[in-house]
């Protein structure tokens, strides 16, 4: 289990920012029954972290002068102009409590409908939510792309391979990823030159026709 660096927090309000400008992020942690406890972690071990564990996976969080605690990272908040991490959330698990989540897809394998057929893979779905307890947690759930043998084939939620030990709550039917046929719309649009001797020929007409005549 990956472990991340924290200490407690005195800083409060509008003066955090004064910990961002050190490279220093303020947190709280949380959890079901847990009193919250405001922490900070540096940057660059929490960047380091998360490239590693992702939304779903167990970080064992030290905290100086506490016991550690195992969490997950539930909320991140970015500065909206330059995408740095402003503030995080931990939520802190219980043993033998079952926590729901979302756990990412790994797209694996090539299409054959994609590589002999000319289709366009689609994915629909890049995470499920899913309820587990903490020990069972995976990172990712793998999705075989070589199912998608034809055009229109799909591959569902209800198809992933996941552990018996974890429960998915997402809906069974919703597209996961599919492979669609190339929409190539032919619009037929009258040329000039059709135009021009469809005119041609209806001033013929006219001008053969006894009715169309104006001579008295």
């Amino acid at each position: 289990m990956l472990e991340l660096k924290a200490s407690v927090r005195e800083t409060t309000g509008k003066k955090t920012k004064n910990l961002r400008k050190e490279n220093i992020i303020p947190a709280v942690v949380y959890g079901h029954g847990l009193k919250s406890l405001s922490v900070q972690v540096l940057l660059s071990d929490f960047e380091k972290a998360f490239k590693q564990s992702g939304e779903s996976s167990l970080m064992n969080l030290k905290v100086e002068g506490q016991a550690d605690r195992k969490v997950l990272v539930h909320a991140i908040q970015y500065h909206p102009l330059t995408d740095k991490v402003e503030h995080i959330d931990f939520y802190q698990v219980k043993e033998g409590e079952k926590i729901i989540v979302e756990v990412g897809l790994e797209f694996i394998g090539t299409s054959k409908a994609v590589k002999d057929f000319s289709g366009i893979l689609v994915h629909e779905l890049d995470k499920i939510e899913v309820e587990c307890l903490p020990k069972d947690l995976i990172r990712s759930i793998e999705v075989d792309l070589s199912k998608l043998t034809e055009l229109n084939d799909i591959i569902r939620v209800g198809d992933l391979d996941v552990p018996e030990n974890i429960k998915i709550l997402s809906d069974i039917e919703s597209s996961v990823a599919t492979v669609r046929a190339h929409n190539i719309k032919e619009e037929e649009e009258e040329s000039p030159a059709s135009v021009s001797e469809g005119e041609g020929e209806e001033e013929e007409k006219k001008e053969g026709d006894p009715s169309a005549s104006t001579e008295q």
